[in-house]
């Protein structure tokens, strides 16, 4: 996909392992791991943006303490490997843009299509999305490459994503064809 970036958001320890463990976050790693592997290969930039919390931040007081900056809570889980030439910026709201330098990245890249993909569908996912589409950038989301809490927050979430920022909820197979996943793992 000309002109786009794969944007990975909150796949840290506290989501995928730890205190705000998302039961379908496992799901998402190989599918992550099958589009990474793509996207490095046709060099489509992979940009990880994740909480990286301060004691604080307001979000703290729905959630409690999660991915707090400087533990590995916050850290990107280890079957995500960050690659050289890969971007990893921190966020400390829902949106993947607010104060996180992610919009102007994304314009340095000549960037005007992004694929949302990590947690949650129904919010960071969610948020982020907004963010893209009045920024002006055209939403895709591979849909084996997103979850949530439940299922019913994820279809929500997809179905709000499409609906209300007309993005394109596609199957992993239409991105990145049938190739079997390259493990990134050591």
């Amino acid at each position: 996909m000309k002109n786009s970036a794969v944007i990975i958001i909150d796949m840290t320890y506290d989501f995928v392992h730890g205190h705000l463990k998302t039961p379908g976050a496992l799901e998402v790693i190989e599918p992550l791991q099958k589009l990474t592997a793509y996207a490095h290969k046709n060099n489509i930039p992979v940009i990880y943006v994740s909480d990286a919390h301060l004691p604080i931040d307001r979000e703290l007081e729905i959630w409690g303490p999660h991915s707090m900056k400087g533990t590995e809570g916050a850290e990107i889980i280890e079957e995500l490997q960050v690659k050289e030439g890969d971007y990893v910026l921190e966020k400390r709201t829902y949106s993947g843009f607010f104060e996180t330098g992610l919009n102007s990245l994304l314009r340095g890249l000549k960037v005007d299509t992004l694929m949302i993909t990590g947690l949650h569908a129904n919010m960071c996912c969610r948020h982020t999305s907004a963010d893209a589409y009045h920024l002006g950038y055209k939403i895709v989301v591979p849909r084996e490459t997103t979850n949530a809490f439940s299922e019913e927050e994820y279809q929500d979430g997809l179905n709000y994503i499409k609906r209300m920022y007309n993005a394109e909820i596609k199957p992993l197979k239409d991105i990145v064809g049938e190739s079997k996943v390259v493990s990134q793992t050591v």
